[in-house]
């Protein structure tokens, strides 16, 4: 039997080491999914609910495996399905490859049925390599090219493949004018800046007496070098949040998240530095970083289109942060440990004390801020955390510390709401023998997590480890929004637009054969998840929790936060769980220090 272009592509694949593809099925794509039948599925077919879905899953893989994640989906709406995840994928800088059909190319141009311009559509998202596949030759440089650049440029590429030319016989590319021909693999290298560049760099952080690092995820492959950076400067470090699990939070000098989503801590290191690098991040919001005439900074990034913004950066040095560093080290000149290390470090205790009261304040039914805090000390050594967006990366953010092997990410840039479980999935696809945990709001379940949780009901038998818990924080509101509408907008919570239903999320996930529980009170949630993290299946815990628990932006005022609460008055008052008289004292316990902070965030407690 002759080879086909189908084949052959799923062949080019499998050697390009890709075990998984996530897809939904339909007639554009018929001729992969005939292959597929012939090549006993492999690489494996991993049927997702919805082809966004399965573009999340193959971001999640990507995230965590730190391969290639491949999508597959058929013309026309199945490709435009794609978009939000590989939307996704490209501004975290993820390598994904996305496959999509066409209609066959008799038609292309005839306004046929699920006719779609996916050149054209696909030219953005896919702007780094977009090719369509129009005669067989073509095809493994095109496939090789598509991988090669997603490795490279950690971003999304796609292959666009007609429906006519997956039944066409394979034949390679010959030895001949206008033919293109190809080779597998992606040779592995570590840039490193020029040697006057690093010696630039280290004399601007050897001036400095009050140095503040932040990393993000560019520097999860320099763990050591960080650490042994963050010593020899006597400097804290802030992460951003797709950098949450490239150091340790159980050091003493991690000051945790910055941002919106921050702590206060790392709020303050950036307030009072002097000096500021950069590593492996783009994080965007410059209002949580020294002012811009206050700190001389470095920033080292392997990206060179990356470099030079969101700060005014004194030394940019362009290279992969583990070699960077490792030549950086020697020329820096150690500080001492003083006041400055001694300030930081008191201060992210204190934050962490901080969040452990405002974890034990009552709420009504149950306050989300104590969910999460009550998994932190349960979390399982290799545990692969997710959080979807909404206020559950608030409290992904805040409360839970990633120690050892853990690792976590979430929708960092694009911010979508839905990834949450897909992520997941897709992680248990790249760890099998790993547990997982997804958390979720309600809004967000709703969307997307539910019908995923038919996906996992679909694998989980053929996971090593079975155990995948996605919790829902269940407070009926779609409660970053609202919060965001009262705190800038002063808006009170407008319920045509942001109140969901309630629904049984652990009685669905019961129906398709998983565990599930629903928790109602404050004094069942450690049970709950002692239930669920021993559980032999994937389960769901359904918390209700209160709305009315205010996501405290680090550098809010009590003024600002009771302003904003107020407002709950104006039109839910029968929901919010909170009182004008007696929020004032609720917050006030939750709060650093337990009291008003003034105008200028931190002046206060002579710091």
């Amino acid at each position: 039997m002759s080879t086909k272009v189908s084949d052959y592509l799923l062949q080019r694949l499998r050697e390009w080491n890709v075990e998984h593809v996530f897809a939904y099925p339909g007639d554009g794509i018929n001729g992969l999914l005939a292959a597929w039948g012939r090549a006993t599925n492999t690489p494996r077919f991993i049927q997702a609910r919805h082809e966004e879905m399965a573009a999340f899953q193959a971001v999640g893989y990507a995230k965590f495996s730190g391969r290639v994640g491949v999508c597959a989906a058929t013309s026309g709406p199945g490709a435009i399905h794609l978009l939000n995840g590989l939307y996704d994928a490209k501004l975290d800088h993820v390598p994904v490859v996305a496959i999509v059909g066409q209609t066959n190319r008799s038609a292309l141009g005839g306004s046929y049925q699920q006719e779609v311009d996916l050149l054209s559509l696909y030219k953005d998202v896919a702007g780094d390599y977009c090719e369509m596949v129009t005669v067989p030759e073509q095809l493994p440089n095109v496939l090789d090219r598509a991988m090669r650049t997603a490795y490279a440029r950690r971003t999304v590429t796609a292959v666009i493949v007609p429906a006519d030319v997956q039944e066409l016989d394979y034949s390679p590319p010959a030895h001949a004018f206008k033919m293109v021909p190809s080779s597998l693999g992606m040779a592995e290298y570590a840039p490193v800046p020029a040697d006057h560049a690093i010696t630039e760099a280290a004399e601007v952080l050897n001036a400095g007496e009050k140095v503040a690092i932040l990393i993000g995820q560019g520097a999860r492959g320099a763990r050591a070098e960080v650490e042994q950076t963050a010593d020899v400067l006597a400097a804290g470090v802030a992460k951003a949040l797709l950098g949450k699990d490239a150091l340790p939070d159980d050091l003493p000098y991690v000051t945790g998240a910055i941002g919106l989503l921050g702590t206060r801590s790392s709020y303050e290191m950036m307030r009072d530095c002097d000096t500021l690098l950069v590593i492996g991040s783009s994080f965007p919001y410059t209002q949580f970083m020294p002012d811009l005439d206050q700190a001389r900074a470095v920033q080292i990034d392997i990206d060179p289109h990356l470099v030079g913004m969101r700060y005014p950066f004194e030394v940019n040095l362009v290279g992969d942060a583990h070699e960077t560093l490792k030549r950086l080290l020697p020329r820096l000149t150690p500080k001492k440990h003083g006041k400055w290390r001694r300030k930081i470090e008191k201060d992210t205790a204190r934050w962490w004390e901080v969040m452990q009261r405002r974890a034990a304040v009552d709420a009504d039914p149950v306050n989300p801020e104590y969910v999460v805090h009550a998994l932190d000390s349960l979390l399982p050594d290799d545990v692969i955390l997710t959080a979807d967006s909404g206020s559950a990366a608030n409290w992904y953010a805040r409360h839970l510390r990633l120690r050892g092997a853990m690792r976590g990410s979430l929708s960092g840039t694009l911010a979508t709401m839905g990834p949450g479980v897909p992520y997941a999935i897709g992680a248990k696809f790249a760890h099998p023998q790993r547990p997982a945990i997804a958390l979720v709001g309600d809004g967000a379940m709703q969307m997307n997590g539910m019908s995923e949780l038919i996906t996992a009901a679909k694998y989980w038998e053929q996971w090593e480890n079975p155990q995948l818990v996605v919790a829902v924080l269940n407070n009926q509101d779609l409660n970053q929004v609202t919060w965001e509408m009262r705190a800038m907008s002063g808006a009170p919570q407008f319920l045509p637009s942001q109140g969901i239903p309630d629904v049984p999320y652990a009685d669905f996930a019961r129906s398709i054969g998983l565990g599930g529980l629903r928790v109602e009170k404050p004094g069942d949630v450690a049970d709950a998840w002692h239930q669920a993290l021993s559980a032999r299946r994937p389960f769901v815990l359904d918390f209700r929790t209160d709305p009315a628990v205010p996501p405290i932006p680090p550098h809010a005022s009590l003024d600002e936060i009771e302003a904003a609460a107020t407002s709950i008055l104006k039109g839910d008052s029968d929901r919010a769980g909170m009182v004008r008289q007696g929020f004032k004292a609720k917050v006030q316990e939750m709060l650093p220090g337990g009291r008003h902070r003034p105008e200028r965030p931190g002046a206060d407690e002579g710091q």
